[in-house]
């Protein structure tokens, strides 16, 4: 493995680095971004001309990939810090930049979003798998030199380890011990004068390989925690909206005739959002249709109770007309006000009942209004 490895950052999501930390850590970073820069053109020439050429060339791009995402949030990094000017915001922003997820499409290649620290080692697993595939380190100094990569590397893991779930950490920590194992056993071998080469690269891969597992399932599970927050919020969200909705279908089966028959969704049927991260999606998916149900039922049910209140603005426009035209006295308008106003003074309401009744007042009005002028005329005739 190359000595070029991810430079330890500073702080952490949230935590405010000194002015000082990032100064040194852009120095760290600048020279992996170098260093790693010059061992993938090399790694890029060898693969050229390999027999493996079509065997690495997708691990290839993916290191190329990782390496410009990691350079480019460096330079943003180094633009924010803006040669030590900085102040508490400032700061706050480079966390952000140091700890956030990469924003590039390339560096979702991995199989997920992953941090500057993240990236750089994935890079770092990447490229001591494409060396030892391609026999870039077959001399007894390279050995050692990679023989020391992989200690570190075993350090790393067991932090990733730590961080596993309760259930699944045994078998990581199985994993771990395998591969700890095997480096003691390639670490004698050394000792003793043995070559060790051809055991190196099998062993980079393994590790470099569960590293990457480790990482990407650290992070997966990071976005499904994000995703069952937010599920969460939404079931909550639809609990609130449920007691909304059954007062309304209440209110509706009490105020009008006939009411809507939408069954309004009970949200605890559901239950709380899946741990298991393959789960959320189908959670979702049966939030989404809760959610749908909800809005056809308190369209429907708000819709019912606004086609009485506008019969209810209908009779009181009605009988301001009446009033304006000097008819609302004449007994048919007086009898056909009344059986509107009773129908809508009952609970429930017949609706389709209401409509004809507002509107036959509506038509005695008029009709009032157009025969009271000729009435008039035949008086003063006679």
């Amino acid at each position: 493995m190359s000595d070029v490895l991810a430079p330890a950052a500073p702080g952490g999501l949230g935590q405010r680095p000194s002015p000082a930390a990032v100064l040194a850590y852009l120095g760290d970073l600048d020279a992996w971004v170098a260093g790693r820069r010059t061992e993938l053109d090399d790694i890029d020439g060898a693969a050229l001309t390999s027999p493996r050429r079509d065997e690495v060339s997708g691990d290839v791009v993916l290191s190329m990939a990782l390496w410009k995402s990691v350079a480019d949030r460096r330079d943003q990094i180094e633009t924010a810090f803006a040669g030590g000017r900085v102040d508490a915001s400032d700061l706050d922003r480079i966390a952000v930049l140091i700890w956030g997820r990469l924003d590039s499409a390339a560096a979702t290649a991995a199989g997920a979003s992953v941090s500057v620290p993240e990236a750089c080692r994935l890079s770092d697993a990447l490229a001591g798998a494409l060396r030892a595939r391609l026999g870039l380190a077959p001399a007894v100094e390279e050995s050692a030199r990679r023989l020391r990569s992989l200690r570190a590397q075993l350090d790393r893991l067991h932090d990733q380890v730590a961080l596993e779930p309760t259930v699944k950490r045994p078998t990581a920590q199985r994993q771990l011990d395998a591969l700890a194992a095997r480096v003691a056993d390639l670490g004698i071998r050394l000792e003793r004068g043995g070559d060790i080469g051809g055991l190196l690269g099998p062993l980079e891969n393994d590790a470099s390989r569960t590293e990457r597992d480790l990482i990407v399932g650290g992070v997966q599970r990071r976005e499904a925690r994000d995703q069952f927050a937010a599920l969460e919020r939404v079931r909550a969200d639809l609990t609130t909206r449920e007691a909304h909705v059954t007062a309304l279908a209440d209110e509706a089966v009490a105020t009008v005739l006939p009411a809507p028959r939408n069954a309004v969704p009970d949200v605890s049927l559901l239950g709380a959002a899946p741990t298991d991260p393959g789960a959320l999606a189908a959670y979702g998916e049966r939030l989404a249709r809760v959610g749908q149900a909800m809005d056809i039922a308190e369209e429907r049910y708000a819709a019912a109770l606004a086609a009485r209140a506008s019969l209810v603005d209908r009779l009181a426009a009605a009988q301001v007309k009446a009033d304006a035209t000097g008819v609302s006295a004449q007994p048919d308008v007086v009898a056909a006000a009344a059986l509107a106003q009773d129908l809508l003074d009952r609970r429930p309401t017949p609706v389709a009942v209401a409509e004809h009744l507002v509107g036959a007042y509506l038509a005695w009005i008029d009709l009032a209004g157009q025969s009271a002028p000729a009435t008039r005329a035949g008086r003063t005739a006679s």
